[in-house]
């Protein structure tokens, strides 16, 4: 699928089958999100631009790569992006973290409300991965990234665990430019909008709330 980069690495797809199960608890279920996270990020931030160094080892100055250009931001959607910043900030932990708050109304044509937004000021000259547990229906997915572009970001990838064709979809057709990083792409969106076969509701199954 164009613009959607897979992360297939066995010990992903092994630590997704372990999300999956409805008798992992809140611990492990927050223990799993973290380092598939981790994984995930790695490839997330497989294309940052490097630049040649020159280090002075213990016995000899080595031609050396660091990461140059623009720094990173990780912009978690709430509630349920918030379970991957950690795994995110131990590979990038010098990025900043901004936080987006949005809420589906359902009862209103299923539209994004956001409620909360807190960006870091130099946003613009940042790579901005916006993430979330799960991309489903594309709605809060979409609103985070008219969020971040309207604060002046322009090199934006978006972030998931798990996704749908739905989601996808929903996300490109708004912005064809976002490239998606996720652990896998599951089959559809049932009629209560939930990804089948999913993870049920990731935020609870975080959080422990229900």
């Amino acid at each position: 699928m164009e613009n959607v980069h897979v992360c297939d690495h066995p010990l992903v797809q092994h630590k997704i089958s372990l999300l999956r199960d409805k008798n992992t608890g809140s611990k492990e279920f927050r223990e799993l999100v973290n380092e598939i996270s981790m994984f995930i990020c790695y490839e997330a931030t497989r294309d940052l631009p490097l630049k040649e160094v020159k280090i002075d080892t213990p016995l000899a100055l080595a031609d050396s790569k660091i990461i140059s250009g623009r720094k990173v931001a990780f912009v978690p959607i709430m509630r349920a992006g918030l379970g991957m910043v950690d795994g995110a900030l131990a590979l990038v932990p010098a990025a900043k973290v901004g936080h987006v708050g949005i809420y589906r109304d359902k009862a209103n044509g299923n539209t994004a409300t956001e409620y909360y937004c807190k960006l870091p000021s130099d946003i613009k000259n940042r790579e901005v991965i916006i993430m979330d547990l799960m991309l489903a229906t594309g709605v809060s997915a979409v609103k985070t990234v008219d969020i971040v572009k309207n604060a002046g970001a322009k090199n934006i990838k978006f972030m998931c665990v798990l996704t749908c064709p739905e989601g996808i979809k929903a996300l490109h057709d708004a912005h064809p430019d976002v490239e998606i990083v996720c652990g896998t792409i599951d089959s559809s969106l049932n009629e209560d909008l939930y990804i089948i076969p999913g993870i049920g509701d990731g935020g609870d199954r975080l959080f422990g709330t229900k």
